[in-house]
């Protein structure tokens, strides 16, 4: 791991710079990728952001959105891949391993480039020349404001970097409201309302723009789609692809309705089982003591923080589903004893 000046020296002369982060960006990883893109390009460097996937419609309002390249795209691959090949730094977001990247992550472990990684989740895998990585982070957009100011830079920090980085620390915090939003979090909040970022707008951009599918989707979920094990003080939702196709699901669809189920009075511990063409997808998320990063990791080759988490099955969803179940009231004891 290379010191803080090497990396300033990387950056002292132009550079061609690919930013990518992980699968199915969010508001964290698409926020921290722009943000910093849009700094970089004020520095004089050519960027080209790379996104592994697609992502929800409502984070399509940030800045240099429209030059991202989607590389599950064959209209956008070739052009990826030439960029790759001729990049000298690879800034890696909101990922710490990289099979989070899919068939980017190998690209990426070959490339002659200087690489960089930028995350706060835990166990990071050693494959950059520098890491950025502090999970006492709420945000990979915490971290990279922080890289910012740590440069000397704070004055380049315009209204479309500000809401960028505000958007991602909105959304990993739960809108302030998880354990990981400390002092700092209002502190680094502060400085980017400062600097333009309109808080009532962004949340209403990511908040606020439902498609009536969406709605209807939702609604079903909740009336026919949520299971409640009181015993156990879980509940979750089990979502089939017939479902998704019922509603035209788009990719963020089922953004925050795990949130839902955790809200429930007395549940400890909550999941989303979405059954898609590759498997099982889930979504963990618990209250304060909790912690689902572990049992993710342990049950469902997954991982992430202690509070939200996410894993995977490759059974069906009424099997996945038993063996949650069975997987918690064995470790009841252990999983809620605080």
């Amino acid at each position: 791991m290379e010191a803080l000046g090497t990396f300033i020296q990387k950056l002292s002369l132009p550079r061609k710079i690919i930013i990518t982060t992980h699968v199915k960006p969010d508001a964290d990883a698409l926020g921290s990728s722009l943000g910093l893109s849009n700094y970089l390009i004020k520095k004089g460097h050519e960027v080209t952001v790379i996104s592994p996937s697609d992502y929800p419609n409502f984070l399509t309002w940030m800045k240099g959105n429209e030059k991202v390249l989607d590389f599950s795209k064959e209209a956008h691959k070739k052009q990826a891949l030439r960029k790759l090949e001729e990049a000298e730094v690879i800034f890696c977001l909101d990922f710490s391993v990289l099979n989070r990247v899919n068939e980017l992550g190998e690209l990426i472990r070959q490339s002659k480039a200087y690489i960089v990684n930028i995350d706060h989740h835990q166990d990071p895998e050693d494959f950059a020349q520098f890491r950025l990585w502090s999970t006492a982070a709420a945000a990979t957009c915490e971290l990279v404001y922080e890289l910012i100011v740590t440069l000397g830079d704070k004055e380049l920090i315009d209204k479309s970097i500000a809401s960028c980085l505000y958007a991602g620390i909105l959304t990993d915090t739960g809108g302030f409201r998880h354990p990981n939003t400390t002092k700092n979090v209002h502190l680094v909040v502060a400085e980017l309302l400062e600097a333009g970022a309109n808080a009532t707008e962004i949340a209403n951009l990511i908040y606020d723009s439902n498609s009536l599918n969406r709605l209807k989707f939702i609604g079903f979920a909740l009336t026919r789609r949520l299971v409640v094990r009181e015993d156990l003080h879980l509940a979750y939702f089990a979502i089939t692809k017939k479902d998704l196709k019922k509603y035209q699901s788009q990719t963020g669809d089922t953004e925050g309705l795990v949130n839902y189920a955790l809200s429930l009075e007395g549940v400890k511990m909550a999941a989303l089982f979405s059954e898609r063409e590759d498997g099982i997808k889930i979504s963990f998320r618990s209250s304060v003591d909790v912690a689902v990063n572990k049992f993710a990791a342990a049950h469902f080759g997954g991982g992430g923080h202690k509070n939200a988490a996410g894993g995977k099955s490759g059974l069906s969803l009424k099997k996945t589903l038993a063996r949650f179940e069975a997987l918690v009231q064995e470790q009841q004891i252990e999983l809620f004893s605080s």
